[in-house]
């Protein structure tokens, strides 16, 4: 994979094993072996925004740093040699990990994610941002691993 590539609804499904609700990438913008860029949609309808709080709804932060690992798994399974049907991207640790601002439903998440090193465990750095601004951060570890 040379260039910057989107990935339709179909692919991503493919890549992750994540099913509503808790998939938490609806499309990719651009992904080449050194950045993945992909969208999450806070919705007003998903279900953690009725109890996360009731009257002031936020994301929970646990949720936006799987944001950043699923896009880090689609950019380690796009950049070397993963086939779905037999394997599955686990995420492994995180670290670094710091929430700035709260989101809120209606926000449209941008999620950025970039190795620091690739191999057998990947660790990358992610960041959420909302209208340009960093609403978390963190680092993280993941690994390919046979499907069960």
């Amino acid at each position: 994979m040379s260039e910057s590539s989107a990935i339709g609804p179909a692919e991503i499904l493919s890549i992750l094993p994540h099913r509503y609700p808790f998939l938490m990438i609806d499309k990719v913008i651009s992904v080449t072996p050194e950045k993945i860029v992909a969208i999450k949609n806070a919705s007003y309808g998903e279900p953690h925004f009725q109890g996360h709080f009731p009257g002031m709804p936020v994301m929970p932060g646990v949720l936006q740093v799987e944001a950043m690992a699923q896009a880090g798994g689609i950019l380690a399974a796009r950049s070397g040699d993963f086939d779905p049907e037999t394997q599955v991207v686990y995420f492994m640790a995180i670290d670094k990990v710091k929430f700035r601002r709260p989101v809120k439903p209606g926000d449209q998440i941008s999620i950025e994610v970039e190795p620091l090193r690739k191999g057998r465990i990947w660790k990358m750095r992610g960041e959420c941002k909302v209208d340009g601004t960093v609403v978390s951060q963190g680092e993280f570890l993941a690994t390919m691993a046979p499907r069960e």
